[in-house]
């Protein structure tokens, strides 16, 4: 019995470890080939889900399972002694848009479930995911960095009412 479990288990988790793995990732706002936080998140959420396998009578291990990832993560995630993620593809959001985000758009849950899932009104869900949204599709803001500004600084008519030279994104250089 505890054989078939495990093989179970296992089986389940080599299928769907990659793309929980992904979500935990996307949760966290760590880059994928870097991203210790989700994995500890992953771990405890398939650790549960192993411990809870054989009640979950017909229920999707990988939805119990992204469903305990997120809650994981939102339970950590809100505290204010957080620091935001620097790098990441949602980096530029807070927890609460990332966590909706990653539900409705990147795993396709519907509002209500994903209302019922984190504890918040349908509503509340539907403004978060729209504000994310428009977040990402805002242009990143360029700042230029510490060298350049040193070096805009050192040329000719420099000063107060001088024209800093502006940074040009990595793609556009030549």
């Amino acid at each position: 019995m505890d054989r078939r479990r495990a093989r179970e288990f296992e089986a389940f988790a080599a299928g769907a470890g990659g793309r929980l793995l992904h979500v935990a990732a996307l949760l966290t706002g760590e880059p994928l080939d870097a991203a210790p936080r989700a994995q500890r998140l992953l771990i405890a959420a398939l650790a549960r889900t192993y411990a809870d396998w054989d009640r979950l009578r017909g229920e999707d291990p990988y939805d119990r399972t992204r469903q305990d990832l997120a809650l994981r993560f939102a339970r950590t995630a809100w505290h204010p002694h957080r620091r935001r993620p620097t790098a990441g593809v949602l980096a530029r959001l807070g927890p609460q848009e990332r966590v909706v985000l990653v539900l409705r758009l990147y795993e396709g849950v519907a509002e209500e479930q994903t209302a019922a899932l984190i504890g918040l009104p349908v509503e509340r869900v539907h403004a978060i995911c729209a504000r994310a949204i428009r977040t990402m599709r805002q242009k990143p803001v360029l700042r230029p960095s510490a060298g350049a500004r040193a070096v805009g600084s050192l040329g000719a008519g420099a000063g107060p009412g001088a024209v800093q030279p502006r940074v040009q994104p990595r793609e556009a250089r030549p």
